[in-house]
């Protein structure tokens, strides 16, 4: 591509107060080998936009450098058609940070200018992917109960074919056992509609039912899925778009349970599910011999909320119980009925349930620990009463209901990560972060190099970013929805089928344009491979926090692009460097790098380096800048996709140009992470302590490079990280390196 580069200086919201506009026009038309250099007061006006519009348009400009406010503002405002853009942040990170005409503001503003015309000089226009097979923009819903169903109706309501698997025989999934429902606006026991909503999947044209099936294989990626599907003993395959997994849950086994609780001492000792099944039958009786009830007692979080058995809350339980006391006393008000709870949970309106519940005479006996005491058809519960401060006693009670709760469909099967960790290759690699979980459940069947099923957060629930990324999940186009992706409710479960669907148009959407979803929605960039230079090391394909990388029987990386999401993990993880992007590649940063300019002399001025993730801790500046916050005028910034981008060679090439400290500010890592791209902060720390070892034998001093985690919240906390770092530098001395 032959560049044409232009240059804009917006000179408001004080650049033009704080800088010498002319000397960075200077340097722009000089060292940024600009054409094209204009100042305007305002860019992001009408005026101001049309002024780059008609220079696009008449002076042949394809190349365009604004140095104005950061990227993150305005960005609908620079966005024109046909033309390279990069930013360069002059408001936020330069002169509402730093004082008015000083000389190290200046500097700064300078060397961002030079530092973006270098990227410009590397940069070439993205082009999107467009793979040589077929795309498909077909919706492949994996489980028919009350989740999958509405996935599958919202799906065609939208326009977009959909095709439902469904393992039984029949649509419904556990809600097809259920008697009575609690549903918005939960002011009663409702009747159950699952036939009737399954009736309007089988009668839409658009849904394509296969009962008493699964999938059996599931490989390529978003638009180019490929879905081998076995019913009924043959099998069929099915060009797909994106994957809505709906496969549902399975109650917690009773048999796990304290015996505290007596089950399995006394038959009329039952869990919610079997309670379920006696009332779908008919009349709601003994277990032990059909008698009439007089005392029903139901204990919430049996087995719940109990590092020992199910760690978290099921969300449905009080309902549920509710619901099934409120049944027992309709259908004779004059059956006692106790419900036990540790805290009863009705959230929003759900809280006119409970008064509905307290309306029909259900008592309700606030006690952390009772126990049951059962022996063949005789049952007692004894509990502590919290509220009344005494202990009481339940004689002959004729049922107790225990509140068992929700596993994922995920969370079954062999542990993958068992079977991966005898594999000697695998145990060879230093830099890889916490190797994924993943069950072998059976209900997808990927052929991913990383596993055949989507890695799990907690507990079986499949992972994602647990902070801004619903429904999405670590293998880009397949959406977890309703119960498999965290306990929910029927109404729940319907909205969260909604929510997957849209999620999963969105997919199809962006990926048949060739563009990348989330969260770099709309990137029209992907990953290039020079295998000339592969070592088959591995790396990438081990590094990948999304498994867009599978890998041939010789260990050649084998991408996927329609899976990536152009975090640039992988360019980071190749010690080869052979992994680039059009806009974004080693030598590019390499080059942003050696254009900063150093003074030999360190007692003057000396210079800090950051890389910054794109995603928390550069906002996290920014905001320090909205907030004029003031920090130290040695600090360069250069924002990454993500830190785990961060190729080690950045380090070398900061060093050896004299560059005094480097800084690595990215999101939390570990449990409760905050990074967006799941690992990509953890790998950046893992590469840094391999960084500290090698510069302690060099006799470099170890401290001159450090990692920081932040969040976006933590914009108070940033300038004085920042000072402090420099202070220490300051002890250290300056970089030998200097001047050479």
């Amino acid at each position: 591509m032959d560049k044409k580069i232009a240059v804009y200086i917006c000179t408001g919201c004080g650049i033009g107060e704080s800088l010498d506009v002319d000397q960075l026009s200077t340097l722009a038309t000089s060292e940024c080998k600009a054409s094209v250099c204009r100042n305007h007061a305002s860019l992001c006006s009408p005026e101001g936009a049309q002024i780059i519009k008609d220079d696009i348009a008449n002076e042949g400009v394809n190349a365009l450098i604004i140095a104005a406010c950061s990227q993150r503002v305005m960005y609908d405002v620079f966005d024109f058609e046909g033309t390279i853009l990069d930013r360069v942040n002059l408001r936020e990170q330069v002169v509402w940070t730093h004082p008015a005409k000083d000389e190290d503001t200046q500097m700064m503003a300078e060397d961002y200018l030079r530092m973006s015309g270098a990227r410009m000089q590397a940069m070439l226009p993205p082009e999107p992917y467009k793979p040589e097979q077929e795309m498909s923009t077909d919706i492949l819903v994996v489980g028919g109960g009350i989740t999958g169903m509405t996935a599958a109706l919202q799906a065609a309501k939208a326009g977009y074919n959909a095709v439902l698997v469904e393992q039984e025989a029949e649509l419904g999934g556990f809600q097809k056992n259920v008697s009575k429902n609690v549903v918005f606006p939960f002011k009663d026991v409702q009747a159950n509609e699952i036939e009737t909503l399954a009736a309007f999947v089988k009668s839409n044209d658009k849904i394509k039912v296969l009962t008493g099936s699964k999938v059996e294989k599931l490989s390529g990626g978003p638009c180019v899925f490929n879905a081998t599907i076995k019913q009924n003993g043959s099998t069929s395959d099915h060009r797909i778009g994106a994957v809505v997994l709906a496969a549902g849950w399975k109650p917690y086994d009773p048999e796990k349970l304290d015996k505290r609780l007596g089950y399995g001492a006394s038959p009329n000792v039952v869990t919610n599910v079997q309670f379920e099944e006696r009332a779908k039958s008919g009349k709601i009786t003994r277990p032990s011999d059909d008698r009439a009830l007089k005392t029903v007692a139901f204990i919430q979080c049996a087995g719940q909320r109990d590092p020992q058995h199910l760690p978290y809350c099921s969300s449905i339980c009080c309902f549920t119980a509710l619901k099934q006391a409120i049944q027992v006393k309709q259908q004779d008000p004059k059956t006692n009925v106790f419900v036990f709870y540790q805290e009863m949970r009705t959230p929003g309106q759900g809280e006119d349930f409970f008064r509905k519940a307290q309306s029909e005479g259900v008592i309700f006996v606030r006690a952390q620990a009772p126990e049951v005491l059962a022996s063949g058809s005789k049952v007692a519960v004894e509990a502590y009463d919290e509220l009344l401060g005494d202990k009481i006693l339940l004689d002959d009670v004729d049922m107790v209901v225990l509140a068992t709760g929700m596993v994922p469909a995920t969370a079954f099967g062999e542990d993958y990560k068992a079977k991966k960790e005898t594999d000697e290759t695998e145990k060879k690699s230093e830099l890889v972060a916490s190797v994924d979980s993943i069950f072998v459940s059976d209900i997808l069947n990927l052929e991913y190099r990383q596993g055949p099923e989507l890695p799990e957060l907690k507990n079986g629930f499949p992972d994602s970013h647990f902070i801004c990324f619903p429904y999405e999940s670590r293998r880009t186009g397949i959406y977890p929805a309703g119960p498999v992706r965290r306990p929910m409710g029927v109404s729940n479960a319907m909205e969260d089928a909604t929510g997957a669907v849209m999620k999963a148009i969105q997919c199809v959407e962006l990926t048949s344009k060739g563009l990348a979803v989330h969260p770099r929605a709309g990137d029209a960039s992907y990953p290039e491979f020079f295998m000339q230079r592969c070592t088959q090391c591995k790396r990438c394909t081990e590094e990948c926090p999304f498994g867009a990388i599978n890998e041939d029987e010789k260990g050649n990386p084998l991408p996927q692009p329609t899976r990536c999401r152009r975090c640039g993990v992988c360019m980071g993880a190749c010690p080869e460097r052979i992994i680039s992007f059009k806009n974004y590649s080693v030598a590019m940063i390499g080059d942003m790098i050696k254009s900063i300019n150093v003074p030999e002399e360190y007692d003057e001025k000396p210079r800090i380096l950051v890389f910054c993730c794109e995603n928390d801790a550069y906002p996290t500046l920014d905001m320090a800048g909205l907030r004029r916050m003031n920090f130290n005028a040695w600090v360069r910034i250069i924002p990454l996709r993500c830190l785990g981008s961060l190729n080690l060679v950045w380090i070398a090439d900061s060093l050896s140009k004299g560059i005094d400290g480097i800084m690595l500010l990215g999101c939390r890592h570990g449990d409760n992470y905050q990074c967006h791209f799941i690992k990509g902060s953890e790998l950046a720390n893992i590469r840094l302590s391999k960084v500290k070892e090698t510069l302690d034998r060099l006799a470099l001093e170890s401290d001159r490079v450090r990692f920081e985690e932040v969040s976006i919240t933590d914009y108070a906390k940033v300038p004085a990280m920042l000072d402090e770092f420099a202070e220490k530098l300051a002890e250290i001395g300056a970089n030998p390196y200097k001047g050479f």
